[in-house]
Parts: structure tokens; C-alpha cells; sequence
């Protein structure tokens, strides 16, 4: 993991995976500022037709900006993933190209549209179990270390399964993926720990994504090499 952490940071400077970066980061922004607009002017419009007096609008505007940056917050993993999770064969190929040349050459590109579908289910999945937990992450708040311990082990879960399916996508059959997530669990969620844990540095979190789906690839050929 160390290894591919490192091999991983060596390359954000491949022009094919700054692209992927840098698309990946604007598709982010602006599916989280629609998100946000969308937040903003159905508050808006439910307040005017309840007839809500302009000190009430004014404080209702502070408070629904404040929801809007928090559910930012909150979604920003699962939707970088699942903007990442389009683009994450552009990034396994550079990966590919530049340490694992005869793995590359028996790969088969991913389809956009199952790259698409991976991606939402991904999200999906994600927003899903941690609203799920919610309550339980409220409960754990007053032991000051459970709510986090326990979103370090649900996320790092989901992240090891949707990074390992990005490259595993490019080397064997649909068919075949869940019998080789069986014999993978273990490393796969230690490498969604490491990558969860990157989405919580500020500034490192705009880079997680990619740098994960590039030590997935690593990972991925280096337990195959073993």
C-alpha cells in the first residue's frame, strides 16, 4: 500500500492524469453547485408562498447556506467518486502504460455507459448506507471517538469495493467480479481506509479520487504479480 501510495503521488504530474484531475474536479463543482442552487431557490420559493415576513427570510437564507455548505461537505466523497468513477479508465490506462505494459495490452476499455452506471451506483450507495447510519453516528457522538471510527470502517468499505471494480472492470468479466471480491476483502478495505482517510485532509481531498483510482491500479496488478 505504501508503495502504491507513493508510485501514485509520483505521477500526478503525468499530463493524462492532471487532465483527468482537472475534469473530474470542475464535473465535482458542478454537480455540487447545482445541488446547492437547487437547495437555495426551493427554500426561497417555499418561503414566499408560505407568506414569510423578510426577517424570517433573511434567517432562513443563513441557515439554509449553511445546510447548503455542510451537505457540500457531506456529499463531496460520493459524488467525487462517482464523477472519478467516469474517468477512471483514463487514469488505470496512464497507470497501465507507464508500469504494467503487458497487463495493459490484454485490457478492455469500459464502456462509458458502464463506467456511468458504476459511478451512480457507487454514489448511490454511499449516500445511501450513511443515511442509513445517521442516527448511529448521532448516538456515537458522545463516546468522541465512535462516530468517526465508525465512518472510517463504513466508508473505507464502500471505496475499497467501488476502486477495486474500476480496474478489475479492464481485466476480467462482469460475471467474474464478485467471486474476486470474496478473495479480496481484506486488502481492498484497507486501500478504502487509506484513500477515506485522504478525504479528510483539506486541500489532499481534491486530489483523493485520483490518487486512489491510481493506487487501486496498483494494488490491483501488484497483488496479481505476487
Amino acid at each position: 500500500m505504501i508503495r502504491a501510495f507513493f508510485l501514485s503521488v509520483g505521477q500526478l504530474g503525468d499530463k493524462r492524469i492532471m487532465l483527468v484531475f482537472l475534469k473530474s474536479f470542475a464535473l465535482t463543482c458542478v454537480i455540487l453547485a447545482a445541488i446547492g442552487a437547487g437547495l437555495w431557490f426551493g427554500a426561497y420559493s417555499l418561503l414566499i408562498r408560505i407568506g414569510a415576513s423578510a426577517e424570517v427570510t433573511d434567517l432562513a437564507g443563513v441557515a439554509v447556506a449553511l445546510g447548503i455548505i455542510l451537505s457540500a461537505w457531506l456529499l463531496f466523497r460520493a459524488v467525487a467518486i462517482a464523477v472519478i468513477g467516469i474517468f477512471a479508465d483514463e487514469v488505470v490506462l496512464a497507470v497501465e502504460d507507464r508500469y504494467y505494459s503487458a497487463a495493459l495490452a490484454q485490457a478492455t476499455d469500459v464502456p462509458l455507459g458502464r463506467s456511468i452506471l458504476m459511478g451512480l451506483r457507487s454514489a448511490g450507495r454511499a449516500i445511501l448506507v450513511n443515511i442509513a447510519l445517521s442516527p448511529v453516528y448521532l448516538l456515537l457522538i458522545v463516546t468522541g471517538i465512535g462516530t468517526p471510527i465508525l465512518f472510517f470502517v463504513v466508508n473505507g468499505w464502500l471505496l475499497g469495493r467501488d476502486l477495486g471494480d474500476m480496474v478489475a472492470a479492464r481485466h476480467m468479466p462482469e460475471a467474474d467480479l464478485k467471486a474476486w471480491r470474496d478473495t479480496t476483502r481484506v486488502s481492498r478495505f484497507a486501500i478504502g481506509l487509506i484513500v477515506t482517510g485522504l478525504l479528510v485532509v483539506p486541500i489532499v481531498a481534491l486530489f483523493a479520487p485520483v490518487l486512489g483510482a491510481a493506487m487501486a491500479t496498483h494494488w490491483f496488478h501488484g497483488g496479481r504479480q505476487a
